[in-house]
């Protein structure tokens, strides 16, 4: 069974930059799509960034150039990297594994098997 624990969110200024982490447990990272997701309050949720294992990655507009999606399959680990952070980009952050699809379907409609707890983060000065 798959478990997801995201880490490392947290207070940052605008324009500064932080790095999300999720340990993935129950599968072999290597197989598995995976995807960062975040939901800002009175919003619904939406897909920052995802991960196919053997297509590439795809990045919402709003965070082209800025966020960083990485994986390291022998640690079973997640990253996203984020910089230039804006208060827009306040939310919780969930990671996700587990997906099926097309990965521009998968990561707009939220095609996931598997949720972490989420793990907020508050763009702030």
């Amino acid at each position: 069974q798959l478990r997801l624990v995201e880490s490392g969110g947290g207070l940052v200024q605008p324009g500064g930059s932080l790095t999300l982490s999720c340990t993935v447990s129950g599968s072999a990272l290597r197989y598995e799509n995976v995807g960062w997701f975040r939901q800002s309050p009175g919003e619904g949720r939406e897909g920052v960034s995802c991960s196919s294992y053997d297509v590439g990655t795809y990045y919402e507009d709003s965070v082209k150039g800025r966020f960083t999606i990485s994986r390291d399959n022998a640690k079973n680990m997640v990253y996203l990297y984020m910089k230039n952070l804006k208060p827009e980009d306040t939310g919780v952050y969930y990671c996700a594994a587990d997906g099926a699809g097309a990965i521009q379907n998968m990561c707009r409609d939220g095609r996931f098997g598997a949720w972490g707890p989420g793990t907020q983060v508050t763009v702030s000065s």
